[in-house]
Parts: C-alpha cells; structure tokens; sequence
C-alpha cells in the first residue's frame, strides 16, 4: 500500500501537477524568458521552464513504461523541450506535458511498481513528486518575473514534509552527500507556521541525532525557531528567501538554521 503523501491522495496530486503548471505559466506569460532566475541563477526563466516540462515527461515515461531502472533522457520523447524561442510554442508544450503525466499517473493508480530514485517505488511517489517540484519551481519562477505567488496550505505543508523525507533519505542512501553532516548531538529546529488552522498542524519538530535526522510534527521547544506565514517558511527552508525575508523571525541560535541550509541541498 503507498503511504508516501497519502494525506492529499492520488488524484489530488494529479490534479495539482496540471493546476500547478497552468499557475506556472501565468508567471511566464509576458515575461522576459532570458532573465536569469535569482534562485537557480543557472538558469533562464526558459530554461527552467523546460526543466519543470521535462521532469513531467521523465516521470511519465518511466510509469507508462513501468520501467524498473533508470531512464536515460535520451529515450524520452519531447524531454529536452523546444528548440524555437517561441513562448507561446513553450506554453502548449508545458501544458500538455503536465496532462500526459496526469493522465497517466491516475491510469497507473497510485500503487503500480516502477522505478524511483527513492525510498517507495510507485507511481504515487511520482505524482506527488512531480506535484511539489511544480510547486517550488513556480516560486523560482514568480521570483524570477516579479510575479505574486501564493500556494494551498496543504501542498506547503506537504512539500516540507517531503524535504525532509528526501534528507533522511539522503542521509541513509548518500554517505557523501552534504546532509550526512546534520547530525547531533542535541540540535534541534522548529518550523512555525503563523497563519495556518490549528487542525492543519503546520509545525514541524526536527532533531539531528548522532544517527541522522528526525522529525514529527508538532509544537516544542528547540534550539533555533524559524516561525512566520506558511508559505514563507516554506520558501526559506527551500533557500527562496532569505532568513530575514518577509514576515520570518529566527529565535535561539540562527548559525544552527544556516548550518541546515547550507546542507541540506539535495535537489
């Protein structure tokens, strides 16, 4: 049985990854596609873009094709996007990438095997993958066209969770990677959300052990604090916005916070 993200469901995911990429294309829709993207300054606005796009088209070749190990690009149709610099060409090609991967992901049904990069081996893990990673990038991509961006409770809440499912992962799956340093002994961090419904639970307890990370949601007390709207929590704990952005207010030790954000990079 999936458990990953069963809170929202399938077909809540495969709804948003079509929702979420319409909402993405409203942040390009007249802007300036070359602009370097502030938050993936490796980045145009264009080709991030084209990333997004062809992560939905990645994903549902691999669970149209059930496929049971990796797929190289190469082998999936459309994935590199469009070789015209024609925005309105770009738009039809992100919205119907997203429709693809949704339909085909609510064909598949949340339990069919196929292949992950991670801890569950479904295709539910690739819808809500697929999900969050449209949520954030659409931030880099409001950030980047000076475009308002807002984001359901829930999917915010969702994709912080999801983060630190992804660092425990790397911690256990990745010795090298720069998350196998969050460790203890006696950390810990609290995430606050200010402006949430209290059944939304939007508070997040994490403790670096000497055997890795933990976390649990809920209210105690740590050794640093970052509280603030959800959504700006949010962003800050991807590195969208800087600790002293917005409405945030780090309390204890903020050198713990930037130790987090420095490693846990795993993207």
């Amino acid at each position: 049985m999936t458990l990953l993200g069963a809170g929202l469901g399938h077909d809540r995911y495969c709804d948003e990854i079509v929702a979420q990429t319409e909402l993405l294309r409203k942040h390009l829709n007249g802007a300036d596609l070359a602009v370097t993207v502030p938050t993936c300054p490796d980045w145009t606005l264009r080709e991030l873009a084209v990333h997004v796009g062809g992560a939905h088209r990645w994903a549902e070749h691999i669970v149209r094709t059930r496929a049971t190990e990796e797929v190289p690009e190469s082998r999936v149709s459309g994935l590199a996007g469009l070789e015209e610099d024609d925005p309105a060409a770009l738009d039809a090609w992100l919205a119907e990438g997203a429709e693809k991967a949704a339909a085909t992901l609510r064909a598949a049904g949340p339990d069919a095997a196929v292949w992950t990069w991670s801890w569950e081996r479904t295709a539910g893990f690739w819808a809500r993958r697929m999900t969050l990673e449209t949520v954030i990038h659409r931030a880099d991509a409001a950030i980047a066209a000076s475009a308002r961006y807002e984001v359901a409770p829930e999917l915010a809440a969702d994709a912080i969770d999801e983060w630190l499912q992804i660092v425990q992962y790397a911690q256990r799956a990745m010795p090298e990677d720069a998350a196998s340093e969050l460790r203890g002994p006696g950390r810990s961090i609290h995430l606050h959300a200010t402006d949430t419904p209290a059944e939304l639970n939007a508070e997040w307890f994490i403790v670096l052990t000497e055997d890795g990370v933990t976390w649990r949601r809920g209210h105690e007390k740590a050794t640093v604090a970052l509280r603030g709207p959800l959504t700006e929590v949010l962003l800050a704990f991807y590195r969208r916005l800087p600790l002293d952005g917005g409405q945030l207010e780090v309390l204890g030790e903020p050198g713990l916070l930037g130790f987090w954000l420095e490693r846990a990079t795993f993207e």
